[in-house]
């Protein structure tokens, strides 16, 4: 073999090696960039068993209608699949994109989830409920009054003089700016934002890849 062609040979597999290197590190990179160490759910409301092995945490806001359309179409196979079946357990955090109706959500909701968390999540799935399927972002519908109405109907049992405090008088603000903290240092963008063992899932409204991040996650687990 002559110089030129031992030359060649060697840029070629000096190219091929940097061209892997490359890739392993970007492919890294990416995944490093979608994991996330979600802290302080001790207090947050969590549905399922507190033991099982994958942990969901979805970032959402009462006033989104993305959100309320992921409750509707994905949420109920996720809860049937791996929920009920104590495979995966599913942590809210209240997100306020929206402005004062997602706040005044977020209030009603800390409330509800303090005096009668049995009934949290029925008063919760009772918000997206009444948000008005051809809303827009400025359209006006949660309001005090309707919040206790769906308190009424969902948490009949709760302290209601208690509870317009907590909306009107902000009384559970300080839990809702630990929700608040968590979004930023999260870097949530965007709602609903569903992380499964803290990898965040790019297309919430893929099924499928929601399984897959599960599936991986009980397959670690019974390594």
């Amino acid at each position: 073999m002559n110089n030129k062609k031992i030359v060649l040979l060697t840029v070629v597999i000096f190219a091929i090696i940097v061209a892997l290197v490359m890739f392993f590190y970007l492919r890294g990179n990416d995944e490093s960039q979608n994991k996330f160490s979600i802290n302080n759910l001790e207090n947050q409301p969590t549905l399922g068993d507190a033991n099982a092995p994958v942990s969901i945490v979805e970032f959402g806001d009462y006033k989104c209608p993305s959100c309320k359309a992921w409750g509707e179409s994905i949420f109920p196979r996720l809860k049937e699949d791996y929920i009920d079946t104590g495979k995966a357990k599913l942590t809210y955090i209240n997100v306020l994109f929206h402005g004062k109706e997602s706040l005044l959500a977020a209030l009603a909701s800390e409330s509800v989830y303090k005096q009668d968390p049995d009934n949290f999540w029925a008063f919760h799935q009772g918000i997206f409920d009444a948000q008005p399927s051809n809303q827009t972002h400025d359209e006006v519908w949660v309001t005090t009054d309707t919040l206790v109405e769906i308190a009424k109907a969902y948490a009949p049992d709760i302290d209601f003089d208690q509870f317009q405090k907590d909306i009107d008088e902000e009384g559970m603000l300080d839990e809702v700016k630990v929700d608040d903290q968590l979004v930023k240092d999260n870097e949530i963008q965007f709602t609903p934002s569903i992380i499964i063992n803290g990898v965040l899932i790019e297309k919430p409204f893929d099924y499928e890849a929601i399984k897959a991040q599960i599936e991986k996650g009980l397959d670690n687990k019974n390594e």
